[in-house]
């Protein structure tokens, strides 16, 4: 400020070149207003001008005042360049602003402009981001030029739309081109492998990291904890944890979360415990994964315990993640009337995370009052989830109030909602194998549904029978046995039996909760074949070995 004094003094005001000097300076340092002062009083704008401004705006999240100066800019017939289009496809892409993002791409194709790599890739990060993945894929297709930038545009793209398993086929074909593997294109593919449970992916990864020197890199390294502890291989992911070079808060967060989510929670509590002793402070994403390490084993009192600490010795406010998982805890073990007091008495509204907790507690503890309440509170919040319907029915169906599960069924199918159908999936030999329940389509059903029933008949003469009341449908003994004999889980272990070595374990991912009667299927299972049995489901892992899940029969 003295400098501009000293310019204003000298009558230097009038240079353009000085002023862009001085745009330039304030926007770096934050003070957009006094930047806008200087680019309002220049009698001569240069393209430099517009470009410091317009990318000063976008830096600081003024997408709209970016977009404003950019068509300002146009209608003044002043000189532009690629970096102020790529500067307002960035405002756009943080506005998720399709509409004039398609305006844009369409002004760059006029110009001549969309074959430059910078706008290029500005296009795929937008259209990305405005989750019309199609067009960026399709204008990175069309790229005369792609820079590693542009991959991992690319590949982020797809990650952020869920589209995993196309980011692996892009990393591949990236590998296959000889593209410069950057920090960025390494984080995505992690983190698809992680969302798609892919070990044998995320172990090749894990090479490709070492050999690109990346290894030394905290969120690197937080990344691939994340991929082993979603994937089932706790012990690997500790052993990254464990020797990474450098520990942040973020890295600590990823491994108590990991050991939370594998029912492992007095290791969580332990390193949540040496965290602190390495004088580094936990904070609001630390406290979720060391009440979620609580809420999977029952731990009411500790749950408790950590709920106050958090507001007490670390000053930090319970946000509604939090008030999630101390609901979760109260009625995982049955204190489902103080769980419910706790969302009455809670800041601001329960979301239907919460009251789908609820719901669930209700229907393991058959309290059908409050299971109203909460599938009441989730017709109107999620008015298309099936599985709120569902959820309700059978807590009136292991109270066997049938006609009230007639009552709750009529209603579903009078509503849009859909109920999601139960999945689950293992890899073989880097192929990924589906089924669902009374799978029919799989190559080799036939042999699977033959290897099944043997397998039945081992464990019938060593007294299983099967849990038949968690199917909840008025029907005979008989046919509820049948249901549960062909549930998507059961196949895929089958399979998986058949497939892999006798030393490997059977990994399962499922998208929905694993039933009781499937549970206690794979605790003997394991016992039978002397096998480890890793299922994810949508909630948490179970390792079973010998006979016994790692949940100790509490999820």
């Amino acid at each position: 400020m003295s400098c501009h004094a000293q310019i204003i003094h000298s009558g230097l005001q009038s240079d353009t070149l000085t002023s862009n000097m001085l745009i330039n300076l304030y926007s770096k340092c934050g003070l957009l207003n006094y930047a806008r002062k200087v680019f309002d009083k220049m009698r001569i704008r240069s393209v430099v001008s517009w470009n410091t401004l317009i990318g000063a705006y976008t830096q600081n999240g003024n997408g709209e005042l970016a977009l404003k100066l950019f068509v300002w800019m146009l209608r003044e017939g002043s000189e532009f360049s690629e970096f102020a289009l790529s500067s307002v496809l960035c405002a756009c892409a943080t506005k998720v602003l399709p509409v004039e993002s398609k305006q844009l791409h369409a002004f760059a194709t006029k110009t001549s402009m969309d074959s430059n790599a910078f706008v290029g890739t500005a296009l795929v990060d937008v259209y990305a981001k405005c989750h019309v993945i199609k067009d960026a894929f399709e204008v990175f297709e069309s790229m005369p030029e792609k820079s590693d930038v542009t991959w991992s545009s690319m590949m982020s793209g797809f990650v952020e739309n869920e589209l995993y398993e196309e980011a692996l086929i892009l990393f591949r074909r990236a590998q296959r081109t000889d593209v410069k593997t950057n920090m960025f294109i390494i984080s995505s593919v992690l983190c698809a492998c992680a969302s798609l449970a892919a070990l044998i992916e995320g172990n090749q990864v894990h090479g490709v990291v070492f050999k690109t020197g990346f290894g030394a890199n905290a969120y690197i390294v937080s990344a691939l904890v994340d991929v082993y502890a979603k994937c089932g291989n706790i012990r690997d992911s500790h052993s990254v944890f464990a020797n990474a070079e450098e520990k942040n808060v973020v890295l600590w967060n990823t491994m108590i979360s990991g050991f939370a989510r594998h029912a492992r929670s007095l290791e969580a509590m332990i390193l949540f415990e040496k965290m602190q002793q390495m004088f580094l402070y936990p904070n609001e994403v630390t406290y979720v994964s060391i009440l979620s390490a609580c809420a999977h084993m029952g731990l009411a009192e500790n749950g408790r315990k950590y709920f106050n600490m958090m507001k007490e010795e670390h000053n930090l406010l319970p946000n509604v993640f939090h008030y999630s998982c101390m609901v979760d805890i109260l009625g995982r073990t049955g204190q489902i009337d103080e769980a419910k007091d706790l969302i009455d008495k809670m800041p601001f509204e329960a979301t239907a995370s919460m009251w789908g907790s609820l719901l669930g507690s209700c229907r393991v503890y058959r309290n059908v009052e409050l299971g109203e309440i909460a599938a009441k509170k989730l017709f109107e919040i999620e008015p298309n989830n099936a599985g709120n319907h569902v959820l309700l029915s059978n807590i009136y169906a292991a109270n066997g109030r049938w006609d009230d599960v007639a009552a709750s069924r009529k209603l579903l199918k009078e509503s849009e909602a859909k109920k999601e159908r139960g999945k689950s999936w293992i890899e073989i030999k880097d192929k990924v194998h589906s089924f669902m329940v009374g799978e029919s389509t799989h190559p080799r059903i036939a042999e699977i549904y033959s290897r099944l029933d043997k397998l039945f008949k081992e464990m019938h003469e060593m007294g299983f029978r099967g849990e038949i009341e968690h199917d909840l449908h008025d029907v005979e003994v008989s046919y509820k046995k049948e249901l549960l004999k062909h549930h998507s889980e059961k196949l895929a272990f089958t399979f998986g039996l058949m497939c892999l070595p006798s030393h490997a374990p059977i990994r399962i991912m499922k998208n929905l909760r694993i039933c009781g009667d499937c549970h206690s299927f794979m605790k003997v299972a394991s016992s039978i074949t002397n096998r480890e049995i890793i299922v994810r489901d949508n909630n948490r892992f179970h390792h079973f070995r010998e006979g016994y899940c790692s949940c100790g029969d509490f999820w």
